[in-house]
């Protein structure tokens, strides 16, 4: 568990994280966000095979998992052939939660090399109008 807040990932910066996921477990990154109308974006890769990706949205920590919001629902990537890519958009304050799911591998350990990134809408205030 890794939890990242939206300035952390500002300052990521260009280069890739790593996760090292063993067998038949899961890693999980938990972005806590309190501004609406930002999009987390996602690039990643593994290695070797494939990795099972999610999206899950929480209001708070006191949230039951039960009760979390599926965005992306549980998906096996080829992401050893081909980068995966994607985003969502934050429509509200709480936790989204990126989950590398690695539970079906019995033997198979995978690292995932993985970059956020986080875009602010660019709002026009009409201020540059004469």
């Amino acid at each position: 568990k890794l939890p990242l807040t939206i300035e952390e990932i500002m300052n990521f910066g260009e280069s890739n994280r790593e996760l090292f996921i063993k067998s038949s477990t899961y890693s999980i990154i938990p972005i806590t966000v309190t501004e609406m109308g930002l999009t987390i974006s996602w690039i990643f890769s593994s290695d070797p095979k494939s990795i099972s990706f999610s999206v899950v949205y929480q209001e708070s920590e006191d949230t039951p998992l039960d009760q979390c919001k599926v965005l992306i629902p549980m998906t096996r990537c080829n992401s050893h052939k081909e980068t995966i890519r994607g985003q969502v958009k934050v429509r509200n304050a709480g936790i989204y939660t990126l989950i590398f799911d690695n539970t079906f591998s019995r033997f198979i350990s995978k690292r995932v090399f993985y970059h956020l990134a986080v875009e602010r809408p660019v709002i026009y205030d009409g201020s540059d109008f004469p």
